[in-house]
């Protein structure tokens, strides 16, 4: 039985820091290093990115989309560097954004399966059918060892426009925390009461051998937040730093030192390629500023 994911997390930071950084080969960047926007030009930068970071960091991130434009070849790159990210050492954060119902989310949530061709540590998935429609993959992350992270409180300009809208007393942003929260309390459902913050406050308000599986992505660059993460009692990805304008200060700013957080770095990691060496080094500076 693998350990879950909310473990392995919190081994990873205790080894590594608490680093993500974003695999993103978008065409721009496959260009800049000088590469062909083609499966060859993928294999290579991935294979770099790989070699250069799965031993040191905690979490690679890959971006499915930019695999899939690819088509079958681009999904055989990115099956041959899970495998290798993960015999490395690293976690596998597979940034997938799924959302569906009933077997089709089941379908997706084999990602987290063992025995998949594919197989990741963890996964993003977005909410919008209801909390409901992504019960198949907290089903199959409870029993795999998975993880999830839920769209929350995103980071893009006009994510309000959905995530401030109200039911009844609440954000929808703030539903989706407290159904996660509900999710890393032993024995709730959906459909029951929503569990006292009390009741998960201390199983994870840091990085600890009980930090739950499942956790949110809330935007490094918010002005301000504007949600309740007080007992969510998994982690919290934090994507945009760097070149979305993010920084530690807004980490710390945001989130104070009670809270797991998972830093995301794609852009300002991968722009030090194709240098292993220079990706390396643009990974440990912001390795050494999350931990200033």
């Amino acid at each position: 039985m693998t350990a879950p994911f909310g473990r392995r997390l919190a081994d990873a930071v205790a080894a590594r820091g608490p680093l993500c950084v974003g695999i993103d080969p978008h065409a721009p960047l496959l260009e800049k290093w000088g590469l062909p926007d083609g499966p060859e030009g993928l294999a290579r930068f991935t294979a770099t990115v790989v070699d250069a970071l799965a031993g040191t960091v905690a979490v690679l991130k890959p971006q499915l989309a930019f695999y899939e434009r690819h088509g079958s070849r681009g999904l055989a790159v990115l099956e041959d560097a899970v495998a290798r990210a993960r015999a490395a050492g690293a976690l596998v954060l597979l940034d997938a954004k799924r959302g569906d119902i009933g077997s089709t989310m089941d379908a997706y949530a084999d990602y987290l399966r063992p025995d998949h061709p594919l197989a990741v540590d963890a996964m993003t998935v977005s909410p919008y059918l209801g909390p409901g429609s992504l019960q198949p993959a907290v089903d199959t992350a409870r029993m795999c060892g998975g993880g999830l992270f839920v769209l929350a409180r995103t980071s893009n300009p006009d994510a309000g426009t959905f995530q401030h809208a109200s039911v009844g007393e609440r954000s929808v942003a703030q539903v989706v925390v407290d159904t996660v929260r509900g999710w890393n309390t032993p024995g709730w459902v959906i459909g029951d009461p929503l569990p006292d913050v009390a009741a998960v406050r201390d199983q994870a308000s840091r990085f600890g051998p009980t930090t739950g599986s499942f956790g949110v992505v809330v935007g490094a660059t918010l002005r301000d937040l504007d949600i309740d993460l007080e007992g969510l009692g998994g982690p919290v990805l934090a994507p945009g730093l760097g070149a979305q304008g993010g920084s530690a200060a807004d980490l710390r700013r945001l989130f104070g030192s009670g809270t797991a957080v998972v830093p995301t770095v794609s852009r300002d990691v991968l722009a030090a390629g194709p240098d292993p060496a220079g990706l390396r080094a643009a990974a440990r500076r912001w390795a050494d500023e999350l931990a200033g």
